[in-house]
């Protein structure tokens, strides 16, 4: 009994830590540096996991609910993966106009196809019901991010931030907040580094003509 406790501890958190994504699809997302290529990524992943569940659900099988259900909870963190590339990419002023297009349109086919697969309401439907819900809301909510004027979208990531900065600020302990203040004077304090130079001591640089 000891042994089989001590098995399932060391197996749980390996479980819950289980990546949405294949090996084959971690390595092209980490080869996709640019954030439109790797928003266009996420939607050829999200397109798949909408496949597989059509596939599930065109034959009735035993056990298919729990494809289903686990098909549906990667395409929810594909999802919110799209919008993490997204709002990271407008907090370095990175432009992801191609991007935004590419997921509007594709959102638009994702959300019909899953309010499509609500209203089918098959025998096992329960089993599923509050991941589509949710792949539903996100989707939703996700279009609208990508169908947002980017400035305008920019500015909300921003009021965003410095509003969880303040939350996060206010739930500080005093002994908290004072060695917060200590680190950011003394990285204040730290000198600015000169840029780096192939000339040699004393000499002068050239101007150009």
């Amino acid at each position: 009994m000891r042994l089989l406790l001590t098995l399932l501890l060391v197996a749980l958190p390996a479980l819950a830590q289980k990546d949405f994504l294949t090996a084959d699809e971690v390595d092209q997302v980490r080869e996709a540096q640019e954030p439109n290529d790797r928003l266009k990524l996420y939607v050829k992943f999200a397109r798949q996991r909408i496949a597989m569940v059509e596939q599930f659900l065109s034959k009735d099988k035993a056990g298919r609910s729990a494809m289903i259900h686990e098909a549906l909870d990667e395409y929810n963190k594909i999802i919110e993966a799209i919008d993490t590339v997204s709002d990271d990419a407008l907090r370095r002023k990175v432009p992801i106009d191609l991007g935004a297009v590419e997921v509007a349109k594709a959102e638009k086919d994702f959300l019909a196809k899953l309010e499509k697969i609500k209203g089918a309401k098959t025998r096992d439907f329960s089993r599923y019901e509050d991941v589509l819900s949710n792949a539903i809301e996100n989707t939703s909510v996700s279009l609208e991010l990508a169908q947002t004027d980017a400035q305008a979208r920019s500015k909300d990531v921003m009021t965003k931030d410095q509003r969880e900065k303040k939350e996060r600020e206010e739930m500080m302990t005093p002994a908290e907040k004072a060695e917060k203040k200590a680190v950011e004077a003394k990285e204040a304090a730290k000198p600015v580094r000169k840029a780096p130079t192939l000339r040699r001591k004393g000499e002068l640089e050239k101007k150009p003509y």
